[in-house]
């Protein structure tokens, strides 16, 4: 075997698998179709939080007077959207740099299992070769869902890639779906002064969040001037005239066209599963998720899976934590390590979205909770009430902490606000050491910071709050 494992697909999920699988002494190679970084660094998570950024800054310029301070300025949007590809650029340009650092083999072209440890590559110029490895780590990733009532025409109806790189600021946009990807585009656009109209079927924006955190964002967005409808969904789009016409079905049953330059399709993902070779090596499936145990490892020999391609959340830490478990699984079985890495619980990984405020949960929400039977202690702390968010002049939102009013387990938090998702991590690392309420209270937060309101939340579900 020419390699002790290939890693396919070099997104989030993969480059770790690779470099985690180099430092345990493995001889290792890395395939890619398209860019080192994959769609998190190239067209997702890190090009999109450099537009936020934009976004956000130009809302301080436009705001400056609650600062005292005399500012004015127009985005260039160009300028905006160019940024964005550099920050992308210069990411992609570190993997790089990674992969030579850790003499990993990388290989630019299509990859598809052609039988057991042997990968076909093709490159752009339809050259074929054939690598072989021990171990296959699959890490495909995911693309955008088309769905057969929103056909993309990539100018007209777009999907999130699209959207990073649009020539010239449409004068309006309506955006389907309300998850990370709908909310935080919705949220730029809007800040760079183009109306936006976001549909969601579900009851709720952003649906997988704790209600409260629903009703925070939508009461924020639309005092921001963002129309939202919910329990909302296009029936179909018309295309023909200068811009797009979406036929949509309301929560009442009644009908509207919307009109706008754009529309963008943000309904979630689908898995990069096909035409890959699984069928033919036998490797299952659910749906368009590969199957995998705790370690990684499909039904097949020698073949683990990762990231998007795999069931759970579609999230980038997610992923590069899998990948390098199942580096690490491999090292064990081949006696490089003395204990198989341990299981993830995937009730514990934080999810984030990046408008403005930020979102960030971790654990069960308040429904959830209930459902699984716990009696509960529930505390909210708004930041309203912070000293440090009246200073910043970011008061809206809040922190809620959900905690089993038994054992004093913490079960969930859920923010909403400024900076929130560099907060959440407390919350992750306070779960995975099974922290208690009375412990969060007894651990002194620095004041004034806005992570103080995670013990204030606390102190709320306790009865003891002396702050508000």
């Amino acid at each position: 075997m020419a390699y002790d494992v290939i890693v396919l697909g070099s997104g989030p999920g993969g480059y770790p698998t690779a470099i985690r699988a180099s430092q345990l002494g493995f001889k290792v190679a890395i395939v890619e179709k398209e860019n080192l970084g994959g769609i998190c660094l190239n067209w997702g998570c890190i090009p999109t939080k450099a537009l936020l950024k934009s976004a956000e800054v130009s809302n301080y310029i436009q705001h400056a007077d609650a600062y005292g301070i005399n500012a004015s300025g127009e985005a260039d949007f160009g300028a905006v959207i160019k940024r964005s590809r550099g920050v992308a650029d210069k990411m992609s340009k570190g993997v790089q740099f990674l992969m030579k650092k850790n003499k990993i083999d990388v290989i630019m072209g299509f990859g598809k299992i052609v039988g057991k440890g042997k990968l076909e590559i093709t490159d752009k110029e339809g050259n074929k070769q054939i690598q072989e490895a021990k171990n296959i780590v699959i890490v495909t990733g995911a693309r955008s869902r088309v769905l057969p009532n929103l056909p993309q025409d990539g100018k007209k109806v777009i999907g999130y890639r699209e959207a990073l790189v649009l020539p010239e600021k449409p004068k309006s946009m309506i955006v389907v779906g309300s998850g990370a990807i709908g909310t935080e585009f919705a949220y730029f656009y809007h800040s760079m002064g183009v109306k936006i109209t976001q549909i969601e079927f579900m009851p709720r924006i952003v649906p997988v969040e704790d209600e409260d955190i629903s009703k925070e964002l939508e009461k924020q967005f639309k005092k921001i001037g963002i129309e939202v409808l919910t329990s909302s969904s296009v029936e179909s789009v018309d295309t023909t005239g200068a811009g797009v016409k979406a036929h949509v079905k309301k929560a009442d049953g009644s009908f509207i066209d919307i009109e706008a330059d754009i529309l963008l399709s943000a309904t979630g993902i689908v898995a990069n599963v096909e035409g890959i070779g699984l069928e033919e090596i036998g490797i299952k499936l659910d749906r368009d998720r590969i199957v995998v145990d705790q370690f990684q490892q499909t039904n097949v020999e020698g073949f683990y899976a990762v990231g998007d391609c795999t069931p759970h959340q579609s999230l980038a830490h997610k992923a590069s934590k899998e990948g390098i478990n199942a580096a690490e699984h491999i090292a064990f079985k081949a006696g490089k390590l003395a204990h198989a890495p341990e299981g993830i619980d995937y009730n514990n990984i934080p999810g984030c979205t990046y408008c403005t405020p930020e979102i960030a949960s971790v654990g069960f929400t308040e429904a959830k909770a209930k459902e699984a039977g716990y009696e509960l202690k529930v505390g909210k702390f708004p930041f309203i009430a912070s000293g440090k968010a009246t200073a910043a002049g970011a008061t809206e939102g809040f922190v809620k902490v959900i905690y089993d009013a038994k054992y004093g387990e913490l079960l969930g938090v859920h923010m909403i606000g400024h900076g929130v998702t560099d907060m959440i991590a407390e919350a992750v690392l306070g779960r995975k050491l099974e922290t208690t309420g009375h412990e969060v209270l007894n651990a002194i937060h620095p004041h004034p910071t806005m992570s103080e309101a995670f013990k204030e939340a606390t102190a709320m579900a306790y009865g003891e709050a002396t702050d508000i």
